[in-house]
């Protein structure tokens, strides 16, 4: 494996105004996000995600930060399961515009950050504790059904953490069975986001994130772990075709 390449002059001066341009739009969303609470959850997603918009647009402009999506039309109408690769803190904010009105399964340790967490908090997230086990899985299985059922879809990483481009490990199947338990499809994500944002970097690198969208699953097409299998089998081979186009 090559080493890694250090940022430019360019990608270092980018990424600080982009931090700057996080720091000016990101308070007055928190806000904004405390005052719309009495909302309906979908309105209060809609509205907040606007921020994600405005994200998106600093990390192109000041860091040439830019995505394509491939498969897009293999998102069905109705609220599905995503299955996600994660690599970046990228996934997080750019599944707001990419995706329909969705939820994301998360460590409800990221609620307690200053502004960035109350904004997360009003936009319906299911947040854990990864070490309660069992019952983790049934605050899974419950309040993923509850969000499907209000127009929801739900975004699960199965790997638990980001990875860094060349690295995998075992999926757990909590998301297939979420899918299995409110009878929607799984809808598998690719994404080499980590290449343009790597994993606990400041520093952003020029580039084009690709996300991959998959064809839906059948929840009823077999046990959880083997649609959690398929749905790795096909977001390892896009992983691997992405790492070998560099």
């Amino acid at each position: 494996m090559s080493p890694p390449v250090p940022p430019s002059s360019t990608a270092r001066i980018g990424s600080v105004l982009f931090f700057i341009w996080l720091l000016f739009i990101t308070p007055p969303f928190a806000l904004l996000a405390c005052l719309i609470a009495p909302l309906p959850p979908l309105l209060r997603y809609r509205i907040i995600a606007q921020w994600s918009r405005l994200t998106q647009a600093g990390l192109a402009w000041l860091c040439g930060v830019r995505y394509r999506v491939l498969g897009a039309e293999n998102i069905p109408p109705q609220p599905v399961v995503f299955l996600s690769r994660h690599e970046s803190a990228w996934e997080t904010i750019a599944y707001q515009v990419i995706l329909p009105p969705q939820v994301f399964v998360l460590k409800k340790s990221l609620l307690y950050i200053p502004f960035f967490g109350w904004g997360l908090q009003q936009m319906s997230p299911i947040a854990i504790n990864r070490q309660s086990g069992i019952s983790s899985l049934r605050q899974v299985l419950a309040q993923g059904a509850a969000r499907l059922a209000v127009g929801f879809s739900v975004v699960v990483f199965p790997e638990g953490s980001r990875m860094l481009p060349q690295q995998t490990r075992r999926y757990f199947s909590g998301g297939a069975a979420l899918a299995k338990h409110a009878a929607v499809p799984l809808v598998p994500i690719a994404v080499d986001s980590g290449k343009c944002w790597g994993r606990n970097k400041f520093f952003k690198q020029r580039g084009c994130i690709t996300v991959r969208i998959g064809r839906p699953i059948d929840p009823a097409s077999g046990s959880a772990e083997e649609l959690t299998q398929q749905a790795k089998t096909w977001i390892e081979a896009q992983r691997k075709l992405a790492t070998s186009d560099g």
